[in-house]
């Protein structure tokens, strides 16, 4: 089975096979649970929920 049709829907990943720079949540985090991202001059926040799910927010 191709490695592409493994993965469950909605799972990260390249339709073209391109394989993708992965950081890892904790790598991001540290020990806190939310971390605040610079881009383009907009600052955005990257957060935890109770529940365990990411929220980008601007």
């Amino acid at each position: 089975m191709d490695p592409a049709e493994a993965r469950p829907a909605g799972a990260s990943g390249d339709d073209r096979g391109v394989d993708l720079p992965r950081l890892s949540s904790r790598d991001l985090l540290g020990q806190g649970r939310e971390v605040e991202i610079e881009h383009e001059g907009m600052l955005y926040r990257l957060r935890v929920t109770a529940l365990g799910k990411l929220i980008l927010t601007k």
